[in-house]
């Protein structure tokens, strides 16, 4: 299979069929290209392939005819030349597990996940490559940056990023995926990249819990600034470049997830601010808030680098050891004074 770097029609499988899933495939069929999309669930994919609806996530979408579905890994995998995974951060394992026989060393592999596996305490790419270790290198590309699936399936402005070690690569999916309202930039800081989408979705939680105590945007923007300060550290000593965080991947996406009304993140932490209880907060929701799982990762791989993330620790009690809301809040608050 030829690399090719140009937008012409490409034959593109897209693994994961919520609502970003459907949005990209939505993004990708308007540039022109072949989509085959992987659900888990049957109705789904028939909804795809009968209505061109996903009745599911973002059913109010008519779909481009050049998407269809299918229940089949092997058959989505068919002939693609990018495989862009769109699964929640605790399936990518499992779903890759799956994928292998099938992954073939010249797909460019594109994840738009954004979280740390529990347990390994692995970003994304280092799960892949660990999946696929004994066949070959897979030639990633992580997809992030500050995008609601709502307002880029309705074609809203917006601007991503395309992060991997390889220039070609990244300019591959740069052409391939952007359009007169989907930008996407390049980058090289894989590390940086992954780190700022998965830290961001625990600090929304925390921006969202001071929303449900009742305080105002002063707080949230205190949260928005601290957690920024705290996703620089614990990204660098990883190996990120600090000027990453100050890009689309990092800040981009942190003050849209910490203060969009779509963002998951935040409304379970506005929920756990109002006093709800999280077990109930999670079982009304479809689709995952990855900030929830994410959680328990970032704030053990803190404490083996030995990365002050007061933020993170404060949510992680919260989720994890029942503290209070306000409480939590209020420990924050009452830190030693000192230079910022």
């Amino acid at each position: 299979m030829t690399l090719r770097t140009t937008a012409e029609e490409k034959r593109i499988a897209i693994i994961g069929a919520g609502s970003w899933g459907t949005a990209l495939a939505i993004a990708a069929a308007r540039a022109g290209h072949r989509i085959r999309i992987w659900a888990r669930e049957d109705e789904v994919a028939a909804g795809i392939n009968n209505s061109k609806r996903n009745p599911l996530y973002l059913s109010e979408f008519d779909l481009p005819e050049n998407i269809n579905a299918t229940t089949s890994l092997q058959e989505a995998l068919e002939a693609a030349e990018i495989v862009l995974s769109v699964v929640p951060s605790h399936a990518v394992r499992e779903v890759f597990a799956r994928m292998r026989p099938w992954l073939k060393s010249e797909m460019v592999v594109v994840s738009a996940t954004k979280g740390v596996e529990n347990g390994t305490l692995m970003r994304v790419s280092q799960v892949v490559a660990d999946v696929v270790k004994n066949e070959f290198e897979p030639r990633f590309v992580v997809l992030s940056g500050p995008s609601f699936a709502l307002e880029a399936a309705r074609g809203y402005p917006t601007a991503v990023v395309a992060a991997s070690t390889s220039a070609e690569l990244s300019e591959v999916v740069q052409h391939s995926l952007s359009s007169s309202s989907f930008r996407i930039y390049t980058n090289d800081d894989v590390i940086g990249v992954e780190l700022c989408g998965a830290v961001k979705n625990v600090v929304a939680i925390s921006a969202g819990v001071v929303r449900g105590l009742g305080f105002g945007m002063n707080s949230v923007a205190a949260i928005i600034t601290r957690g920024l300060a705290e996703i620089t550290r614990f990204a660098m000593a990883q190996g990120a470049r600090a000027e990453t965080m100050s890009g689309l991947a990092g800040l981009g996406d942190l003050v849209l997830t910490c203060t969009g009304d779509l963002s998951r993140n935040r409304r379970v932490g506005i929920e756990l601010g109002r006093g709800r209880k999280l077990g109930e907060i999670l079982a009304e929701m479809r689709e995952v808030a990855e900030g929830v799982k994410t959680c328990r990762a970032i704030h053990e791989l803190s404490l083996r680098l030995k990365v002050d993330m007061p933020i993170i620790a404060g949510t992680y009690a919260l989720l994890y050891e029942d503290k209070p809301a306000i409480e939590a809040a209020s420990q924050l608050m009452e830190r030693p004074l000192k230079r910022e």
